[in-house]
């Protein structure tokens, strides 16, 4: 039986990952949440309602900056960590850096001492692609120049730095993973994709910022969830970086349209400044991913649309908040 731990397991990937994971019977997870209310608990609550009917999940309210006291509760020997809980957004990060500090952070150095302390062999951390910056050398391979413009992609960036200090001192194995606009069910109500949809079906209007050219390089979230699986079993070094995104950007404006299709709908768009910390475009090289990972996403932007719509829909009607 494999044991794997997963920190932020209630939250959309976080999720989506536990109930793939679980589909295997030789696999048993042990979830550690929180439910931060950055955006309702409840729907952090409904997306492991189904699974914690499973007797291989075990869900472990607990902080990550407090993790020691529930070290009672976390009594298995554990193969992998997969560190998902983050503060999270980098808007609120440009208001509240001390409290991003804090909990992306120190929480994910008292992860990494945990994982240190049980002597956990795997170490699969959740990094963003907003570390890379404004960067116009596109597409964004692992050893470009990294400039954060913001405090929530710095604090992403210590924690790559806080793996590699502790892959030198303790031999343990960290993959960093640079996620790239993930989209898909159980998508968090805050994201652009989950609020226009949102925002068109109740005939309200979207906001975009700047004009509409801004790119993203969305990627569905089931293959953000075989880039996870594929990292918890790397072995080829102790540190290590992937790309996970899709290597299509996408103008916003472009992504509203296929939304409006999808909808059957048309969008009422207000056009507002661009905000501060928002990079004008991401596209991942996933050429590593690919050749060490066997990453390969294959789910296009129209089909994953269209599967978040569905969950969507689905959701409404089991979900109040």
């Amino acid at each position: 039986m494999k044991n794997i731990l997963i920190t932020g397991g209630a939250g959309f990937i976080g999720s989506n990952l536990t109930k793939n994971l679980l589909a295997d019977p030789g696999i048993r997870v042990t979830i550690v949440d929180n439910f931060d209310d950055y955006y309702h608990p409840e729907y952090k609550r409904k997306n492991i309602s189904g699974l914690l009917r499973n007797n291989n999940l075990r869900l472990v309210e607990a902080d990550i900056r407090c993790i020691e006291e529930a070290e009672i509760e976390l009594k298995d020997n554990y193969d992998t960590v997969i560190h998902l809980a983050a503060k999270v957004s980098v808007r609120p990060s440009i208001v509240y850096p001390a409290v991003y500090e804090d909990v992306n952070v120190t929480g994910t150095q008292k992860i990494l001492d945990f994982a240190v302390k049980r002597k956990i062999p795997s170490f699969v951390f959740a990094s963003s692609s907003s570390v890379y910056g404004v960067n116009p050398d596109v597409p964004w391979k692992e050893g470009a120049n990294l400039v954060p413009i913001s405090p929530y992609a710095s604090t992403k960036l210590a924690g790559e730095q806080l793996g590699h200090l502790a892959s030198q001192f303790h031999s343990i194995k960290f993959v960093a993973l640079r996620f790239f606009t993930v989209y898909g069910p159980a998508q968090r109500p805050d994201l652009a994709i989950h609020k226009f949809f949102r925002a068109i079906l109740d005939n309200k209007p979207i906001t975009v910022f700047g004009n509409g050219n801004t790119m993203r390089d969305y990627t569905y979230v089931g293959d953000i969830v075989q880039g996870i699986e594929a990292a918890m079993h790397y072995d080829k070094s102790n540190f290590e970086i992937f790309n996970l995104g899709n290597h299509v950007p996408v103008k916003l404006i472009e992504l509203i349209a296929l939304i409006e299709e999808v909808c059957g709908k048309k969008a009422n768009i207000e056009y507002l400044p661009e905000q501060p910390g928002e990079v004008p475009q991401t596209y991942a090289d996933i050429s590593k991913a690919e050749n060490l990972l066997g990453y390969h996403p294959a789910t296009d932007l129209k089909t994953g649309l269209h599967k978040f719509y569905k969950w969507l829909k689905v959701q409404d009607e089991t979900v109040s908040v």
